[in-house]
């Protein structure tokens, strides 16, 4: 939660639907999705893979349903799992109407690409029988012919209006349990998309920038593109699209939110680059700390400063901090206060020490406060 009036967002009031018992749209929190890279019909590997990304604080896993194998081993994957599953289906209505029966939360199914209009009829019945909401999946790569005859090329209008179009088809049906995406690799043009989409409906947007590649490249790219939509109070559920394993992609989902106060996981850390000035190895010890630190899901705030010039400032604002100082000892900050002195040798594990007991005391008012007095 931010405080500070220049740090307020105004988010987007759109409708809510559910993806299994996570809340999309509307007042829910943005929620961070990822997806699966195993073959879905191999149970213990994807399993694995999704417990995985639940440790890194997935809400959401999408899992690919190209044939009956797949949408078979759904059946016994959301028995062993703690998300919600979203099945991704593509051109195979039977694949949808499989993954529902067998416990999808979700279907992320373009309804104009199964085929004829009863299909499209059985699909839905499917979703609607099972409890199941969609995903509405549009994709500057793999844009309708019509559209591309239209426009010449993908653009911000083509993923738009071909959006609406399979918006259409649902609500004709009278289903309106969906969301809708309208993901390019180009971050002027989803920005542009989600930006004309977000104002010609109230569905709950899923945001992303789609193949933007490697973990380091796919970062920036991710951050820049969903940064500012989220910024801009678009985006209700999101996936970092990278390059990397699963759990990497949740990592920096959690990051973005966290950068701009949207939700809070674990242990930030605000660091100085480090230079000449430092009162001992910054990057060392930054690398370090979000190591041991990895753990905790509290949010709790640490500054680790190499000097006096920046460190005092900065420990003003976080629960935590650590400022350089000379002769091998260093500064502890409390709340924003000077505390004590640590050393070099001690100061790795006293900080760590010192956030388990912030995170063990945050989690016990917590509870205290659920207790009715007596």
């Amino acid at each position: 939660m931010n405080y500070r009036e220049y740090q307020q967002i105004d988010r987007r009031k759109s409708r809510q639907i559910s993806v299994g018992n996570v809340k999309v749209g509307g007042d829910a929190p943005v929620s961070v999705q990822t997806m699966t890279n195993t073959l879905t019909h191999d149970v213990e590997a994807t399993v694995a893979q999704i417990l995985r990304a639940e440790k890194a604080g997935v809400d959401i896993v999408r899992v690919s349903c190209p044939d009956e194998e797949s949408s078979a081993a759904l059946k016994e994957i959301v028995k062993r799992v703690n998300v919600p599953i979203v099945a991704d289906i593509h051109f195979h209505y039977k694949r949808g109407i499989e993954a529902a029966q067998n416990g999808a939360a979700c279907l992320r199914i373009n309804p104009g690409n199964i085929g004829s209009p009863e299909r499209v009829k059985e699909v839905i019945k499917a979703a609607r029988d099972h409890g199941c909401s969609m995903r509405i999946g549009v994709n500057a790569g793999s844009l309708e012919k019509h559209l591309l005859e239209k426009y010449g090329e993908p653009n911000p209008d083509a993923l738009v209006e071909s959006a609406l179009e399979h918006a259409k088809i649902l609500q004709d049906h009278d289903f309106h349990e969906f969301k809708i995406s309208v993901k390019a690799s180009d971050v002027f043009m989803a920005v542009a998309a989600y930006q004309q989409l977000a104002e010609q409906c109230d569905h709950p947007l899923h945001i992303g920038i789609t193949e933007a590649g490697g973990k380091r490249a796919g970062t920036v790219k991710s951050s820049i593109g969903l940064g500012s939509l989220l910024w801009a109070g678009i985006g209700d559920t999101m996936r970092v699209s990278l390059s990397a394993e699963p759990e990497e992609e949740v990592l920096v989902g959690w990051d973005i939110l966290k950068s701009l106060g949207i939700r809070h996981r674990g242990v930030r850390v605000i660091s100085c680059p480090s230079c000449a000035r430092q009162g001992f190895n910054v990057i060392k010890t930054v690398e370090t700390l979000e190591e041991r630190l990895a753990h905790i899901e509290t949010p709790i705030t640490l500054s680790i400063i190499g000097c006096v010039v920046n460190g005092p400032g900065e420990a003003l604002m976080t629960d935590l901090g650590l400022t350089g100082g000379g002769g091998g000892r260093h500064m502890v900050y409390a709340n924003g206060k000077t505390d004590h002195t640590v050393s070099d040798e001690a100061m790795v594990e006293h900080l760590v020490e010192l956030v388990e007991k912030k995170a063990e005391q945050i989690e016990a008012a917590k509870k205290a406060a659920l207790i009715p007095a007596e």
